[in-house]
């Protein structure tokens, strides 16, 4: 026997019961778009100017890894031929001209030319001339080692300080481009939301790959610069004095005291 009351009008009572607020507009969650988290479709998928922004960035990494394996190789070579100079000035007597493109042999060769362009009656303002001579070609001999040795560390710096406001840059014009896309959609979804933040984080993250490694490497090419250069005076001290001992030979043989 059916038990159900019934209400004035025929209606079923289960018929005229309240309805809770929000019910009628109550519907299940859209699913949530998919999201590509793969990094090659983030950049593709990117703003133009953000995508040239990464572009830059990169090529800056790409001019990071290209001066470090330049700079490794030529340091290992500057270095083996110094030591080589060293080890031939040692066993070398008196005043001789190194073989060799080494800053050190290169000094060598313009201490001999300098003495062989000293007259014959040799004075004390003469040797005192020809010292100065010599140190100013051995400066010139130096600085231009030195220069080649510190060529490419402009672009490290430049890099180094101007590459994480590029990625700042990328990362401004990112989170624009989330906020635009909130505005045309008028809603919040982290689909929407989320790729302009990641390809901004990304270009973040390629500002500082980029510049970390050249700061590193910038001080690191400064260390071994002035490694060469202690290296370098070392044996320019002893090329100094075996040149003055050659003066003092020089004047000794002058004024009829020498051989």
């Amino acid at each position: 026997m059916d038990e159900t009351p019934v209400l004035p009008g025929g209606a079923a009572a289960t018929e005229a019961l309240p309805t809770l607020p929000g019910a009628a507009d109550a519907v299940l969650p859209a699913p949530e778009a998919k999201v590509d988290t793969d990094l090659v479709t983030l950049v593709r998928k990117a703003h133009p100017v953000v995508q040239a922004v990464m572009g830059l960035l990169a090529l800056a990494v790409a001019a990071v890894l290209t001066v470090f394996l330049f700079k490794a190789v030529e340091f290992t070579l500057a270095f083996a031929r110094l030591r080589r100079a060293h080890a031939d000035l040692a066993r070398a007597e008196g005043l001789a001209s190194l073989p060799g493109a080494c800053p050190l042999a290169e000094g060598t060769k313009a201490a001999e030319a300098e003495v062989a362009a000293l007259p014959g009656h040799l004075t004390s303002d003469l040797r005192a001339s020809a010292r100065e001579r010599l140190d100013l070609a051995l400066d010139r001999i130096e600085a231009r080692a030195v220069m080649q040795l510190r060529s490419g560390t402009g672009l490290l710096a430049s890099i180094g300080a101007v590459g994480p406001f590029v990625g700042l840059f990328g990362t401004v014009f990112g989170i624009m481009n989330s906020f635009l896309a909130i505005a045309a959609t008028k809603t919040t979804n982290l689909a929407v939301v989320a790729p302009g933040i990641a390809e901004a984080l990304l270009a973040t993250g390629i500002g500082l790959v980029a510049a970390i490694p050249a700061v590193l490497l910038y001080n690191a090419i400064m260390r071994r610069v002035a490694a060469f250069r202690h290296g370098l005076a070392d044996g320019r001290a002893e090329l100094m004095a075996r040149f003055s001992r050659e003066l003092d030979r020089r004047m000794l043989a002058t004024a009829g005291l020498g051989g």
